[in-house]
């Protein structure tokens, strides 16, 4: 059974026959590493101060986004988050994501 709060346009119906529309979010196919551009930065706005490493630009299926952020989290020994797909990495980073993410394949590029 579908979740109802995804239903579109209509909250009841008395016809039998009737299925019900739902808002089904289409995720780009993830392309390959060679053809991604990804950005690697440090924000602290918005942060208390606190410095975090922003890898931005993936393109593709949130299960891969979240399995890099992992290798990445795990590869650097702290902790972080993936938000608005946005890998978010705690502390100052950014050499060493950039270089995990080159010696991975990906095309890196430093804001």
């Amino acid at each position: 059974m579908k979740d109802r709060k995804n239903r579109v346009n209509v909250v009841y119906s008395t016809n039998q026959d009737f299925k019900y529309e739902y808002d089904e979010v289409n995720e780009p196919d993830t392309i390959p590493p060679q053809q991604q551009n990804l950005y690697v930065s440090l924000d602290k706005k918005q942060r208390n101060g606190k410095m975090v490493t922003l890898v931005t630009g993936f393109v593709g299926k949130s299960e891969d986004l979240e399995q890099l952020g992992k290798m990445l989290k795990t590869k650097c020994g702290v902790g972080g988050s993936i938000k608005d797909n946005e890998i978010l990495i705690q502390g100052n980073f950014v050499e060493r994501v950039y270089a995990l993410l080159q010696t991975q394949g990906y095309k890196v590029k430093k804001k």
